[in-house]
């Protein structure tokens, strides 16, 4: 069998699948989640060995330290997994839910339902943890999925995978209602997205190389998770010790995640008062500073900065920075050079605060809190298949309802169009 034929062969047991699993009961979805963390921590050391095994290899093949951090399931991660598992089944099932009731003037009640999409592709790179967090949220929703996951983390992958398919068999699901794809030919990636009678809409995470294979050849909508080139901007007005706080934990906290601060920004009025206190503190914790020539000029340890660290993911230990003349201009840098991800501000003006809102447009704007709670999880979603950068049909971090639409449901009498 072609590798074509192979990937079609997948995607028609989901879609056959897909009605189902759509008609399934909130208490058989919410079964085999817990059914699946059963499973899972039953083979908690055959899964972590081959864990081990993807890490090894990784390591051996050079991959970066923080795609390898990323692959490592052992720990808190483990546990934090497996308690999404649980957490899912506590999260209210968005399948049937109508709303906006309303009634017409010829007493037609017209509603909105939400349901499945039907087969969603996950296609992303290496934290194995998404195969189970996917998965979770998807047949929560209600439809199928197919997940395509890096080859660094195959064997992590395949072993999470075929718990997964057995918690299915044992609460009566279709096993076809989870899929992974088990080669690492990355021609899979191609047959996979132009299957538009077979697939509802393909998610890519992962770097700009995979989004952009992704976008230019897929048959099948796409909704992006690209790279996270995350900005917070200090106003004239800032606290300098909230500004500490915050551009700490959005840069340390955990710097190989997509909410991570990667560019500061600073109004040039606080660039003396407030700078030099959150550069020494970054620095004293490792971190390199690579900022514009303003920059330097207040941190001496700062690093020269060139035009593309300005664009630059680092998911590191390095943070450019760049001194700017007011907000218009710190707008106009994340315009320029953002990914639509997250960005914040750190002010005491009330009236910037508000048009900082107001103004730029990326899937999280905060003012004066961490970028780290561009996640689902701590904005009260449960959970989430990740964050979108696309405007349709969903923006920013995705939960249980940004994998459904919704349909037009009318309850009438008897009416006539006349």
């Amino acid at each position: 069998m072609t590798l074509q034929r192979e990937i079609e062969e997948l995607a028609s047991r989901a879609k056959a699948a897909a009605p189902a699993v759509a008609n399934l009961g909130t208490r058989e979805k919410n079964a085999w989640l817990l059914r699946a963390a059963e499973r899972l921590e039953a083979a908690r050391e055959r899964v972590l060995a081959a864990n081990r095994d993807d890490m090894r290899e990784a390591e051996a093949k050079g991959l970066a330290a923080p795609m390898v951090k990323r692959l490592d399931l052992a720990g808190g991660k483990w546990r934090d997994m497996l308690d999404g598992l649980r957490q899912v089944t506590q999260l209210p099932d968005p399948v049937g839910e109508i709303s906006e009731l309303r009634v017409r003037p010829n007493g037609l009640r017209v509603g909105r339902m939400r349901i499945p999409l039907g087969v969603i592709g996950i296609i992303y790179e290496s934290r194995p943890n998404v195969t189970v967090d996917a998965a979770a949220l998807c047949v929560k929703a209600g439809n199928a999925v197919i997940l395509r996951g890096g080859s660094e983390a195959i064997r992590s992958n395949l072993a999470l995978a075929e718990e997964l398919r057995g918690a299915a068999a044992d609460t009566g699901l279709p096993e076809a209602a989870v899929t992974v794809v088990s080669t690492t030919d990355r021609a899979a990636i191609d047959h996979l997205i132009q299957l538009s009678g077979l697939v509802d809409l393909i998610i890519p995470r992962g770097g700009r190389g995979l989004i952009d294979r992704v976008t230019s050849g897929a048959r099948v909508p796409v909704i992006k998770h690209d790279a996270g080139v995350c900005h917070v901007f200090l106003d004239a007005s800032a606290d300098a010790e909230m500004a500490r706080a915050i551009v700490r934990d959005s840069k340390i906290r955990q710097m190989a995640v997509c909410n991570g601060l990667e560019t500061l920004l600073c109004h040039e009025a606080a660039a003396r008062r407030v700078l030099p206190p959150v550069l020494k503190a970054l620095h004293e914790e490792g971190v390199e500073i690579r900022g514009c020539a303003r920059t330097r000029e207040v941190f001496a340890e700062a690093v020269a900065a060139h035009d593309a660290d300005w664009a630059t993911e680092y998911l590191d230990k390095i943070l450019a920075v760049r001194v700017v003349r007011d907000m218009d201009d710190a707008i106009a840098h994340i315009q320029r050079y953002g990914t639509d991800h997250t960005e914040v501000i750190v002010t005491n003006d009330y009236g910037n605060a508000q048009a900082w809102t107001r103004r730029v447009n990326s899937s999280t704007v905060g003012v004066n809190c961490s970028t780290a709670f561009a996640d689902g999880y701590r904005l009260g979603l449960g959970a989430e298949i990740g964050i979108s950068t696309s405007k349709l049909h969903a923006f920013g971090p995705m939960g249980l309802e940004e994998l459904t639409t919704r349909k037009f449901v009318l309850f009438g009498e008897g009416q006539l169009r006349e």
